[in-house]
């Protein structure tokens, strides 16, 4: 079952009404090269943006390398820090230094929490 208002009419056939030397054939390439135009614009645009996004992956990765680097630093820092403050609370009468290093660090710790917040 064909529609009568379905524009499409096959090569072979012309439409009513219509003179059998119409240049049909050549508006149809002009189309297709129309088409193509756009479409190897779009491909362009596309290929820019791959390009694009690969650039922005490798800059996050190497920023997250970084982080990953101070993290590893600070880790063996911290543990080099919490090596030395239990060597020095096993030397007996650390009690009091104990107090000072808690009250130091708890004023380090209110220190970067200000700085931080008006930063």
């Amino acid at each position: 079952m064909r529609r009568n208002n379905y524009p499409y009419q096959p090569l072979n056939q012309q439409p009513p009404g219509s003179s059998s030397s119409s240049h049909h054939p050549d508006s149809l390439e002009a189309e297709n090269e129309r088409a193509a135009e756009e479409l190897t614009q779009k491909i362009g645009a596309l290929k820019s943006l791959t390009i694009d996004i690969g650039n922005e992956v490798r800059y996050q990765d190497k920023l997250l390398r970084g982080i990953d680097d101070d993290m590893d630093r600070t880790g063996g820092f911290l543990s080099n820090t919490m090596t030395r403050v239990v060597r020095l609370a096993k030397q007996g009468g650390g009690a009091r230094q104990m107090c000072y290093m808690f009250l130091f660090v708890l004023f380090v710790f209110l220190l970067l929490a200000l700085v931080l917040k008006f930063k």
